[in-house]
């Protein structure tokens, strides 16, 4: 059915409580299921686990995936299966509905982990207990849901707010339901088989589920008298070295340099396949575009003229030139300084989502002192008294666990929320969450009140990182909710639900993938960033940190030349994008972001996104078969790759612990 909406002169002249009146009596579906065992216990299940697939590519990109439509579209396809199969009753649209914003919860409060924390961490080799993490992120989540409320009445209901991706996840949850044709089943399908394929693949290229395999399951070490497990190289380039033996002289080289030292490899990585998909070809071409001019042409000529070159490591052993040692010592600087300029300057330029977050449209007539939907909303009490208590909490556990000042960690929350509400009216005008530039603020500001302890700009950041974006991402949940007439509370209380869940599948996943154990049993922050997991949006907090406490005094002269002249060229990159209204696509953060991340999970990405492209280009005839496939298709393509593989990725590191 057609998904009612008042216009925009109701909008402009309705009062709330107008609007809230037309909306109950027209929208609202209170006799229907939303958040029962069964969508709460999905959502919970889902959430977790794609919340697990979540951490991977954070961890390996830098970038939040939002998983509200995968579970989406995992959630319809196996209630459809089990309501034909007779096991179950099928799945009502807004128990759909509750089951994505639990997911999508799960999946965003994941974040700290590979951004703030991590960055911790790196900074002072300290690595929080478990609990604590847990604990702190979960207080810390909450503090945005509760903000979260009052903002629900002004901005959805009031301003009626168009929040784009809420939008189109109700569109979608509407088509799968009232649409012709069986779409749903489709993407799902289409989803299963390219998830399908690439776990097989995955697994054939896990030195774990292979051993597992041969030996443990085939017993090839016992009959056989197989050493070591057989399996496929994911690096391409590696059969090419194995071929080449000991020649030096068909080992390419850049100025010198051997390019395996540069990172420059040919990696088939299905889940940097479905990324670049995801993020587009522009801000592809922007990431590859940042990683060629760092590590084919800047890095070269800064190890041939000195500035970049092997140390000796704190055990006194020689450490060798890679691509971290080249991204640590002079490539960050840089890339950082594109990345949070680009952010800056980008949110500057939209002076709408400063004004509108604090104006308020003047009703045509007086509000209705009566609340209709006072049985349904939130009660305001609760957060009028849990934002305070949680704020306070907060700030409490940041002292206690971090060694972070209490009257610091106290004294920033006014700007958090100030900066809170700034994103999320960005987030109900664009579906854009400028978190990482507005954290930037919090962390520059707290770092100039104390430049001695590194958590003391940290973790106020990181605070507002987490504040920001669960009050917007639990409004943007909303939005589809309010559109097919879902309770606010029951997904308020699936909000928490998914935080819960992202919080007990992640903080164990994260010590097991990234902070393994020696043979003494002993964790060390050395594990933390590896060629497999680069953790540039950590490496990025590190050097908006180190640049706090240190100055710039340390660093060679090329690196505060080209710091210098990275800022320029990203406030010229994002003055061209405003300028061109969006026809100069390339864009500041990603190219800041492509100096950062591997240069083989660049690549990938790339061809991800070319690939994409040129099919789209292809089947630009809506309702044909390729059209389906490749265009319509795209987020559930995209979602088989990255869940397959990285699905299999987790599985084959617990593989390695356990055997």
């Amino acid at each position: 059915m057609a998904l009612q909406h008042l216009t925009d002169e109701q909008i402009a002249t309705w009062t709330r409580a107008q609007k809230d009146e037309w909306w109950f009596k027209n929208v609202f579906r209170g006799d229907m299921a939303q958040l029962t065992l069964r969508s709460g216990f999905t959502g919970f299940l889902l959430g977790g686990i794609l919340s697990a697939t979540g951490l991977y590519i954070g961890a390996k990109t830098g970038i939040a995936i939002g998983v509200g439509l995968t579970s989406v579209i995992l959630a319809f396809a196996l209630f459809r299966a089990l309501h034909a199969s007779g096991f179950a009753q099928d799945y009502t649209i807004l128990e759909n509905n509750c089951t994505q914003s639990i997911a999508t919860a799960a999946g965003y409060v994941i974040t700290p982990l590979f951004s703030s924390l991590a960055a911790y961490m790196l900074v002072t080799g300290v690595i929080p207990a478990w609990w604590q993490l847990m604990i702190w992120i979960f207080v810390v989540a909450l503090i945005g849901v509760l903000l979260a409320f009052p903002l629900k009445r002004r901005f959805i209901n009031e301003d009626q707010a168009p929040f784009p991706e809420g939008r189109a996840c109700g569109v979608v949850l509407d088509s799968l339901y009232h649409g012709a044709g069986d779409e749903g089943i489709f993407k799902a399908k289409l989803l299963g088989v390219v998830g399908g394929f690439t776990a097989i693949y995955q697994a054939l290229v896990s030195d774990g589920w292979m051993k597992l395999i041969q030996f443990k399951i085939l017993m090839l070490d016992k009959w056989a008298g197989l050493k070591e497990p057989w399996h496929l190289h994911e690096r391409l380039d590696q059969y090419y070295y194995a071929w080449a033996g000991k020649t030096t002289a068909l080992i390419p080289t850049i100025l010198g340099t051997d390019i395996r030292q540069l990172g420059l490899r040919f990696t088939l990585d299905a889940a940097m396949l479905g990324v670049g998909g995801l993020m587009g070809i522009a801000v592809a071409t922007s990431c590859f575009l940042g990683a060629f001019i760092n590590f084919v042409v800047l890095a070269p000529l800064m190890i041939q003229a000195g500035d970049i070159a092997p140390r000796i490591g704190a055990d006194g052993v020689l450490v060798p030139l890679n691509r971290a040692e080249i991204v640590n010592q002079w490539s960050l600087w840089w890339g950082v300084t594109m990345m949070v300029v680009g952010a800056l300057v980008g949110l500057l330029a939209k002076p709408e989502i400063f004004k509108s977050a604090f104006k308020r449209k003047a009703p045509a007539a007086k509000a209705d002192s009566s609340d209709l939907l006072k049985d349904i909303e939130v009660p305001l009490w609760i957060s009028y008294i849990g934002v305070p208590v949680f704020s306070v909490l907060g700030s409490y556990v940041t002292h206690v666990f971090f060694d972070v000042p209490f009257w610091l960690a106290l004294v920033s929350l006014p700007l958090i929320f100030v900066l809170t509400i700034i994103c999320t009216n960005s987030m109900a005008l664009t579906s854009w969450t400028p978190t990482g530039s507005l954290s930037k603020i919090t962390q520059f500001t707290m770092g100039a009140i104390d430049r001695s302890n590194p958590g003391s700009n940290l973790l106020p950041a990181g605070m507002t990182s987490e504040i920001a974006s669960n009050a917007a991402n639990l409004l943007s949940d909303i939005k589809p909710g309010y559109m097919l007439g879902g309770k606010p509370r029951h997904q308020a209380i699936g909000h928490i639900i998914g935080n819960l869940a992202g919080v007990l599948f992640c903080v164990p996943l994260f010590f097991l993938l990234f902070l393994t154990p020696d043979a003494n049993g002993v964790r060390s922050v050395a594990t933390l960033v590896s060629d497999q997991f680069a953790m540039p949006a950590a490496l990025q907090w590190k050097g908006v940190a180190d640049i706090i406490a240190k100055g710039l005094k340390g660093l060679p002269t090329s690196a505060l030349i080209s710091m210098g002249v990275a800022a320029l060229a990203a406030v010229v990159m994002e003055v061209a994008r405003i300028k061109t209204k969006g026809r100069f696509q390339l864009s500041a953060v990603a190219t800041g972001l492509g100096v950062v991340l591997p240069p083989e999970s660049v690549l990938a990405m790339f061809i991800g996104a070319v690939v994409f492209f040129l099919m789209g280009r292809k089947h630009k005839t809506k309702g044909t078969q390729g059209w389906r496939v490749w265009v319509d298709g795209m987020e559930p393509i995209c979602a088989g790759l990255i869940s397959g593989a990285a699905l299999m990725g987790i599985g084959n590191a617990i593989i390695n612990v356990l055997i």
